[in-house]
């Protein structure tokens, strides 16, 4: 009898969340009545260029806890890669390729978990589909830290971040507030174009630190003497003045406030790093205090020590939702969470039309920054709460996180 299977894939940056969604699509496969075998390809849908797969249903028949261990590991269990397709009609070849896979493994449905240039593979996949009557059903799976993706409330990914973000951005004022002297802190928040993460830094105000004091986001130009201005305002009234800024900050005339030049990755967008530093030297010129740049970096994209509950629950049932999807006939489309409440918060999960979608941005609305510029609102602040909320329960070994096993990833091939 024919097989009907489901390849998954993973591409971008990594996330706490994204093998969340992964175990969802696993375990969705595993009780379906419609499919049989969950392959997955490795790094990307570079794995299917390169026939390197492995068989997820049989690792969860051989141990049955795959999918929790799966569940609470970060990053790719299958591996990323940022590999931009070109359009079938300038060069058919690794289209034909690609179908040609998923012919010799009787695929029925693929999944691409990623943020918004994966969701340009999902749509020029689809699209070649489409062009050769194909019934295989082609569906993205959000993640991302940036929470840039359209028509979603938001992205598994992002609450976990943000989570973190907002941990560090506290314990970093209980370092700095026990020294009298006057200090200004920068730290530098992943976010190119859209500055969900950096504003996420504002849940870790509380009753005795308002740090961070001031937030600047990629939304609203940036004015270096205003900053100097907003600074000497805050050692008004406190020795030790945090500030969040995003890595995308960038002045009126678009130009990006970065320590050094930047170079661009295959997808054609910015690689920046060294807004922090590049404020921090121009503090310690202006203002003459103490002052120190921290930037977070790759941190905040794994920390699955401090993952958002609520994210990974949430990941985890978009992967089951596109199995639900596929096999209803749905494709060329991205599971997205409608939010229904704040309080209680109460989403729903659904799926938009991918073209919608792929290669758009959404940026946090102005309305959300204050009219300085230098903080968010409280409309913001409460679409961030919800979404960092709830512990996972992870499992140790000699005092470290027991994750997944992933040396297949970084074996090298034979040949």
């Amino acid at each position: 009898m024919t097989q009907n299977n489901v390849l998954v894939a993973q591409s971008g940056g990594p996330t706490v969340a994204i093998n969340s969604s992964l175990a969802g699509v696993i375990a969705a496969t595993v009780e379906s009545k419609n499919y049989d075998i969950c392959y997955g390809a490795l790094n990307g849908v570079t794995g299917i260029l390169d026939e390197r797969y492995l068989n997820l249903s049989q690792l969860v028949e051989q141990d049955s806890t795959v999918i929790d261990q799966i569940k609470t590991t970060p990053a790719m269990y299958l591996g990323s890669c940022r590999h931009k397709l070109p359009n079938f009609e300038d060069d058919v070849h690794p289209y034909e390729q690609i179908f040609s896979q998923f012919e010799k493994l009787n695929i029925k449905a693929f999944f691409y978990i990623g943020g918004n240039d994966s969701m340009d593979t999902v749509l020029k996949l689809s699209d070649y589909a489409k062009k050769i009557n194909s019934n295989i059903r082609i569906i993205g799976i959000p993640k991302t830290i940036d929470n840039d993706l359209c028509m979603t409330d938001h992205t598994p990914g992002f609450g976990s971040a943000a989570k973190y973000v907002a941990t560090s951005i506290l314990e970093i004022s209980h370092d700095t507030y026990i020294y009298k002297v006057k200090s200004v802190t920068i730290v530098e928040v992943m976010g190119r174009d859209a500055g969900w993460l950096t504003a996420s830094a504002a849940l870790a105000r509380n009753e005795y630190s308002q740090a961070p004091h001031l937030i600047y986001l990629p939304e609203v130009a940036f004015d270096k003497k205003q900053f100097i201005e907003d600074i000497k305002k805050q050692l008004e009234t406190t020795n030790n003045v945090i500030v969040a800024v995003s890595e995308g900050i960038r002045d009126k005339d678009g130009n990006y406030i970065s320590a050094g030049e930047t170079a661009e990755d295959t997808f054609g967008h910015a690689q920046l790093s060294g807004a922090g530093k590049a404020l921090e030297y121009l503090v310690k010129e202006q203002l003459g205090v103490k002052v120190r740049s921290v930037e977070i970096n790759v941190l905040q994209r794994c920390a699955s020590h401090i993952a958002s509950k609520t994210d990974l629950d949430e990941a985890f049932a978009q992967g089951q939702k596109a199995v639900e999807i596929a096999s209803e006939g749905i494709t060329a489309a991205m599971v997205v969470i409608k939010r229904l409440s704040n309080d209680p918060y109460t989403v729903e999960y659904g799926y938009a039309v991918i073209k919608n979608i792929a290669n758009e941005a959404k940026s946090v609305p102005v309305e959300w920054i204050n009219k300085e510029g230098n903080d968010i609102t409280q409309e913001l602040h409460d679409y961030l709460l919800p979404l960092i909320q709830g512990e996972v329960a992870i499992n140790y070994h000699n005092g470290l996180p027991s994750y997944m096993n992933v040396s297949h990833l970084h074996k090298r091939s034979e040949k």
